[in-house]
């Protein structure tokens, strides 16, 4: 069976800082640590078994040519029993090492991805603004992978080679010392060799990992835009845009498989040569009296088994440096500072919160785009229940209100007060616990509409779910399904509508049962008859709670109780809508004139 392919990473330098990071790593098979032990154990004696095989050989020939026994080691019988023994004893000892060191490496992985997992989902916001999701999850399993591979396979490997390469060439020095110095006299051109080889291969698989992951992106990009692709008929251009990436990365790769080609012809030519070699030269010492034949045997056999040995180091060292790289990424997840989030435990919930909120001067820049200033001493307050809305041309900062509101992120300046306490001084998970949002575009798990629904209390009882339901209007077009609470809604919610798709997350919101309430733009893309239905849903909801309230519709926001006109991160208007139509050349009395004339 062909070995499964693994997805290629970059290689790092072996540095101590490098290397430090990788046996940081080692605390995540401390738990398996006797098993690991006992896979040590069962690897050493595994290779010390092969090394006895050349000798032993040995011996069975020069028996077989003296034609009578010396002894039970001249015994031919006796020897040809020994191997067997010793292959028998070698095959145990190398299936419990194998089976003990994947059992070891894949529960220290799945210790290790439940760990980056739970680092990952736990950052914050300004980490996800900064890095494509895409390539952050297919980074992430492909570290992971790597490393993987290393504890399972690599690094046994690595332990096997050395103690095969050590204790071959201490019996080849045992059995021939100027045999073992002719031997040698190869290794530094083969060695100089292997290391130009090896960098050229690990420079060339980068630049191809590069180029695939360059592929990648043009298919998920492309993946997610299949219905503007569709829509604008540019089937053939994104073909055409694969096809040039895929030809790139596939120059490349060819590149690197001439290097490597030469590389393992080099090798093969190398270690045969040196065989024939020793081989000359051993046969000299043979006919002069020096060697006995089984002798001979034994060294060719021992200088085989030193060549594989060195010949495996490359690769070896490939995977290592491989390795380290993903464990020097890996560790840079697992170093980030993540939000105060409760993981581990239910967290202890707050008494229900009144709801009042209020910034003051509060003034804000995104990490990533630390020079513009978004939100410029903005100032408003929202009492109990009140439903307030944001109107404004888009990139007022709008959306970074509800955002700063929900602590994705923290003021650079000012204060955010919830029932007139600092919003940083809350526990974080229980503060969010007391919101909840319905956003323009609704993000729907790829699971039932049952769990989806549940997300916003997953503790809740199906009849807690079926009135939520009949709250946010869906009930009657779930209930119409086949499979009812039990359909499957697909990725991303692609089986439902868009009015749909917003009454689960309404009824989701409801469930929660949140103090504060956010809709951005919760009905802009729907339809009137959807809208309708959706619009008394959110009414519902926001009955007795706090409400903020995105709209670019202001037909939508004419009755709340305040408005607050943002423009350039100012909250330059507020008051009512009767109070704001009054105001002369005002923002929103000009906005409201202009959607009223278009309409």
């Amino acid at each position: 069976m062909a070995k499964e392919q693994k997805p290629d990473v970059p290689a790092a330098k072996l540095t101590k800082e490098s290397l430090r990071e990788a046996v940081e790593l080692f605390k995540y098979v401390l738990p398996y640590k006797w098993k690991f032990i006992a896979a040590l154990v069962a690897l050493a004696v595994s290779s010390l078994l092969g090394l006895v095989f050349p000798a032993v050989t040995g011996k069975l020939i020069d028996g077989a040519l003296a034609g009578k026994s010396d002894g039970w080691l001249g015994d031919i019988d006796a020897i040809a029993l020994v191997l067997f023994v010793a292959l028998a004893a070698q095959s145990v000892f190398g299936y419990y090492q194998s089976i003990w060191f994947v059992q070891v490496g894949e529960n220290s992985l799945v210790d290790l991805r439940k760990t980056s997992y739970a680092k990952l989902i736990t950052l914050p916001m300004s980490f996800f603004a900064q890095r494509r999701v895409g390539e952050l999850t297919s980074r992430l399993s492909a570290d992971l992978s790597q490393i993987q591979e290393t504890l399972t396979f690599t690094l046994a490997q690595l332990l096997r080679q050395t103690m095969i390469l050590i204790g071959g060439l201490g019996l080849i020095f045992y059995t021939s010392p100027q045999l073992t110095l002719v031997m040698l006299s190869a290794v530094p051109l083969l060695v100089a060799l292997a290391v130009y080889f090896g960098r050229k291969i690990r420079q060339l698989s980068r630049e191809a990992q590069d180029k695939l992951a360059d592929s990648s992106t043009v298919i998920e990009e492309t993946l997610q835009g299949i219905a503007n692709v569709k829509a604008f008929s540019n089937e053939q251009f994104e073909i055409t845009r694969y096809g040039r990436s895929i030809s790139t990365y596939l120059g490349t790769v060819l590149k690197n498989a001439q290097f490597r080609a030469a590389f393992f012809s080099f090798i093969i030519f190398g270690l045969f040569g040196a065989i024939i070699l020793v081989l000359w030269v051993g046969s000299r010492f043979v006919r002069s009296g020096e060697l006995t034949i089984g002798e001979l045997t034994s060294f060719i056999l021992y200088t085989t088994f030193v060549g594989a040995a060195m010949g495996s180091f490359a690769e070896l060292y490939s995977q290592i440096q491989k390795a380290v790289g993903a464990t020097e990424r890996v560790r840079e997840i697992l170093r980030e500072t993540g939000e105060a989030v409760g993981i581990h435990s239910a967290p202890a919930m707050l008494p229900r919160c009144c709801g009042d909120v209020e910034f003051q001067d509060v003034e804000f820049s995104y990490p990533s785009r630390k020079e513009v200033k978004v939100l410029k001493g903005i100032s408003f307050s929202a009492k109990s229940g009140e439903r307030v809305a944001f109107v404004g041309p888009s990139g007022a900062g709008k959306s970074t209100i509800v955002s700063l509101i929900l602590r994705f992120y923290e003021p650079d300046k000012g204060r955010i007060l919830i029932d007139g306490r600092e919003s940083r001084d809350y526990p974080l998970s229980e503060l969010r616990a007391q919101m909840s949002i319905v956003p323009q575009d609704v993000l729907l798990f790829g699971g039932s509409i049952l769990e989806n629904i549940a997300y916003g209390k997953p503790t809740a009882s199906e009849a807690e779910i079926i009135d939520a339901a009949k709250k946010a209007n869906a009930h009657e077009f779930i209930s119409g399904f086949p499979e009812g609470y039990n359909t499957v809604v697909g990725e991303r919610g692609i089986k439902l509508s868009g009015g749909q798709r917003q009454r689960v997350a309404i009824a989701r919101a409801i469930l929660k049962n949140p103090a504060i309430l956010i809709l951005d733009e919760a009905t802009s893309s729907l339809d009137s008859e959807s809208e309708k239905l959706v619009q008394d849903a959110l009414d519902h909801l926001m009955e007795g709670r706090t409400s903020f309230i995105i709209a670019h519709r202001l037909s939508t926001v004419r009755t709340a109780d305040k408005i607050v006109v943002v423009k350039d991160g100012q909250a330059v208007e507020q008051g009512t809508h009767s109070e704001l139509m009054e105001l002369e050349n005002g923002v929103y009395r000009n906005l409201s004139e202009l959607q009223f004339d278009l309409s």
